[in-house]
C-alpha cells in the first residue's frame, strides 16, 4: 500500500521536475542561504521562496528550515525529508534517460505530456519568441508564443514563474488551457485587447443545452476545444477561431 508520504513526494516531484524549484530547494542545501540559492540559479529571493513554498504545499511536508543566530546571522537548513527529495529527484532523472535512451538512443522524438495528467483538454507544444516586461516594478510578463500553425498566443505569467521555468525565446515549452474558457465563433475575429486567437476547422460537434461543444483542427496540427452559444450554425468543416483571455493560458515544460 502507498503511503501518504510517498504519494506527497512523488506529486512534488511531478511538478517540479522540469524548472527551477528543485534547483533551489539543492542550493539551499549546499549554501545554507534563500538568498545566495536565488543568486546561484538566476532568480528573485522572492521567486526562490515561492519555489520553496511550492515544493513544501505539493509535499506535505517541511523541506526547509529557518535557522537563527551564528557569524552569519541565520539562514536556511535543509530538512531530511528535502534531501529525501532530491534524491528521489536524481534516481527518477536517471531512470528516464534511462528509459529514453533504450528506446530511442537518447532521443525519443516524442513530445509533452505522458507524465502529466490535468483536467485541461487543451495542450498544444509551442516555441516561446519572446518574455516582454509591462514596465519597472509589474509582477506580470507577456509571453508571446508561436504555434505548429505559425499562429502567436499571449499567455500572462509572474515574473517568478517566468523565472523559475526559465522562459526564454526559442524554448520549447507546453501552452494548457481549460476547455471552458474558449470561445469558438465563425464571425470576422475582433482584435481584442488581452485575447488571443487560433484559427482552425471544425473536426467535431457536439451539441448541448446551453453551449455547444466544439473542436477545432488546428493549423499545422493539433487539437482545441472550445464552446459556441447553443444553437451553433457551425458545421463540420467549416473554418472557425478559437478566442481566450491571455490569462487562461498556462505555460509547462516537459517532465
Amino acid at each position: 500500500m502507498t503511503s501518504p508520504l510517498h504519494t506527497a513526494l512523488s506529486e512534488a516531484l511531478g511538478h517540479a521536475i522540469s524548472d527551477k524549484r528543485l534547483e533551489v530547494l539543492r542550493r539551499v542545501g549546499e549554501t545554507g542561504s534563500i538568498s545566495q540559492a536565488a543568486r546561484d540559479t538566476g532568480i528573485s529571493y522572492k521567486a526562490a521562496w515561492q519555489a520553496i513554498d511550492t515544493l513544501t504545499n505539493l509535499s506535505g511536508v517541511p523541506l526547509v528550515e529557518r535557522t537563527v543566530g551564528g557569524a552569519g546571522g541565520g539562514g536556511a537548513r535543509i530538512t531530511p525529508q528535502g534531501l529525501q527529495l532530491l534524491a528521489l529527484a536524481d534516481e527518477l532523472a536517471q531512470a528516464r534517460e534511462a528509459v529514453l535512451t533504450r528506446f530511442a538512443g537518447g532521443s525519443s522524438g516524442l513530445r509533452f505530456g505522458l507524465g502529466l495528467r490535468t483536467s485541461m483538454r487543451n495542450q498544444l507544444p509551442c516555441r516561446v519568441e519572446a518574455v516582454e516586461s509591462l514596465g519597472q516594478g509589474d509582477p506580470t510578463v507577456l509571453v508571446r508564443l508561436r504555434t505548429p500553425g505559425q499562429a502567436l498566443l499571449t499567455s500572462s505569467v509572474t515574473r517568478e514563474s517566468a523565472d523559475l521555468l526559465g522562459l526564454r525565446a526559442g524554448l520549447e515549452v507546453l501552452v494548457l488551457c481549460k476547455a471552458t474558457a474558449v470561445r469558438v465563433g465563425r464571425d470576422e475575429v475582433e482584435d481584442t485587447p488581452g485575447q488571443c486567437v487560433l484559427p482552425g476547422r471544425i473536426e467535431r460537434l457536439a451539441r448541448g443545452q446551453g453551449r455547444d461543444e466544439v473542436v477545432l483542427a488546428l493549423d499545422g496540427g493539433g487539437q482545441w476545444v472550445g464552446f459556441a452559444e447553443h444553437p451553433s450554425a457551425a458545421r463540420k468543416g467549416q473554418r472557425a477561431w478559437a478566442s481566450m483571455g491571455v490569462s487562461s493560458l498556462v505555460i509547462g515544460l516537459a517532465g
